[in-house]
């Protein structure tokens, strides 16, 4: 690759590129794109921001495509996302973007993210400080559940269609992950 291409953006420069609805992250600054999530993807999204609304009291629910700024040279954009309130790590700038950690974030898993979801992604919200990170597989139909415990993500555990758990970020509320598949 030519030296032009391996530059790195920073958030500022990645900021003065033309909006779009095109799924676009900055990760390690540098630009990558996706393609359009697919129907059952999108009707997972759906089903979880319902199961969201009906667990959570307060705070905001967020949905892709909407930047979330961890820092200078990453910017992610999490499939769905929850901002408890006014200790979250994440808040709204006078930009009108997200910056810092969102307290839960679900990604679902594609094809064409799924190796990025599991790492760099997954490492990045491990540093900054997400509190509940869900990875949902809708091709093998499981969920894992990662809790932020001194710093780390810890698998909570590995759950099935006809399984439950108790999600500690969403105060102690029993989740049942058939809602999630349908």
């Amino acid at each position: 690759m030519s030296e032009a291409m391996m530059m790195r953006l920073s958030i500022r420069e990645y900021r003065q590129l033309p909006e779009t609805l095109t799924p676009t992250e900055l990760i390690d600054g540098v630009i990558l794109t996706m393609p359009s999530p697919k129907h059952e993807h999108q009707q997972i999204i759906v089903a979880l921001v319902i199961l969201l609304n009906t667990l959570i009291k307060s705070g905001k629910i967020v949905v892709a495509p909407m930047d979330v700024i961890l820092d200078d040279y990453n910017t992610v954009q999490p499939d769905v996302f929850w901002i408890r309130g006014v200790d979250s790590l994440c808040r709204v700038g006078d930009d009108g973007y997200y910056y810092g950690a969102p307290d839960l974030v679900c990604e679902v898993l594609s094809p064409s993210t799924a190796l990025r979801d599991r790492t760099d992604k997954f490492l990045l919200y491990e540093k900054h400080g997400v509190r509940e990170y869900w990875l949902i597989d809708p091709l093998n139909i499981y969920m894992e559940v990662y809790r932020l415990q001194n710093g780390v993500f810890v698998r909570q555990g590995v759950y099935g269609t006809h399984d439950t758990f108790v999600s500690a970020v969403l105060d102690e509320q029993l989740v049942s992950v058939k809602q999630i598949f349908g």
